[in-house]
């Protein structure tokens, strides 16, 4: 893709979720939006390849009738109240259909279906894009609206989320869509207590995309996409193996790794609020995603023996230098962050 073209894309993403998150009216919101989707299309289709092509022409078509719905919802509001702004979401069926149209934009259960297929169409730094900055925009909307969401809506899309989120992700040998299924289980996470305490929500957001980045970029640094490659990955890299290992138990949410904040603190909450049941159904569905992600530091760093091989690269894929400014200060505040936060 020529310099010119990346360039104006990146700026278009970039400006559309800008222009979400500083609006106040809804087709301001649904502006910023429409071109943050329409920008990253060009960049999931990029490699010219079959799946490359399905996964756009999946992400459009859902991502069009989510701002279709989002479009209904704000225009039924309108009529019922009077106002396009989004902190006035006050009409019950409109927040509920807003509520629906951003849990599809960000690939809830269940409208999740789109999201391992085009994760697993696309490149690992188009995923690493869908899964962290693709996610801002819509949770932004639902968490300014978060006071009128109906409760028991938000909170069984959450249960299920984190529920088929563990399942989904369990049989996967695909990188991809294990951390599509993982995307789903932390939205999850994060959805359940957005009724009550929204920065809470923001929080357990913000470190789930902390965590991404520096997974994401050791995976392409090692070359990796299957669990199978990642069992030969110690050869090429020791210090990213056991790296991308730690920060797979820290999107897990094992103790004491900084992914185990967010939960705990989402769990105490809920505990609080007299939501016990829901806490302990919340808890039980985190032990499925940790029997994949343990499955995957079994592979990665338990199951070869660090001498088995002699090659110091994997067969035809020769290890590329990549642009890793962002790895080093992203990596060490997703794993061991947990002390310093909670003495």
């Amino acid at each position: 893709m020529p310099a010119t073209a990346t360039l104006m894309l990146t700026l278009s993403i970039m400006a559309g979720t800008i222009i979400t998150l500083s609006s106040h009216h809804w087709l301001m919101a649904w502006a910023g939006l429409e071109m943050n989707t329409l920008a990253i299309l060009p960049v999931i289709s990029k490699t010219k390849h079959p799946r490359a092509i399905e996964a756009t022409t999946k992400y459009f078509l859902t991502q069009a009738v989510a701002s279709c719905l989002l479009l209904a919802s704000s225009m039924m509001n309108a009529w019922q109240t009077g106002t396009w702004d989004i902190l006035q979401m006050t009409n019950k069926l409109a927040s509920t259909t807003m509520t629906i149209a951003l849990v599809m934009k960000a690939g809830a259960v269940p409208l999740h279906f789109w999201l391992p297929e085009v994760m697993q169409g696309s490149t690992l730094y188009t995923t690493m894009l869908i899964s962290t900055w693709q996610k801002i925009a819509p949770m932004a909307l639902l968490y300014s609206m978060s006071n009128h969401t109906q409760p028991i809506i938000i909170v069984t899309l959450g249960i299920l989320s984190t529920t088929f989120g563990g399942w989904g992700g369990i049989n996967q040998t695909q990188l991809r869509k294990m951390m599509a299924f993982s995307s789903i289980t932390n939205l999850g996470w994060a959805l359940i207590v957005t009724p009550f305490e929204p920065n809470m929500f923001a929080i357990t957001i913000l470190t789930y995309i902390l965590m991404m980045i520096p997974t994401f970029t050791l995976m392409v640094m090692l070359a990796t996409k299957t669990l199978q490659n990642l069992s030969t990955s110690w050869t090429t890299s020791p210090t990213g193996t056991t790296l991308l290992m730690i920060l797979l138990l820290s999107v897990a949410g094992l103790p004491p790794l900084t992914g185990f904040l967010p939960k705990l603190l989402i769990l105490n909450e809920l505990v609080t609020q007299n939501l016990t049941t829901i806490a302990t159904m919340t808890a039980m569905t985190s032990l499925l995603n940790l029997v994949f992600y343990l499955r995957t530091a079994y592979m990665t760093t338990l199951l070869t023996a660090p001498g088995s091989a002699t090659s110091s690269m994997k067969w035809r894929h020769p290890i590329t230098k990549t642009k890793t400014t962002m790895l080093a200060p992203t990596a060490i505040s997703s794993t061991p962050a947990l002390p310093t936060i909670i003495p």
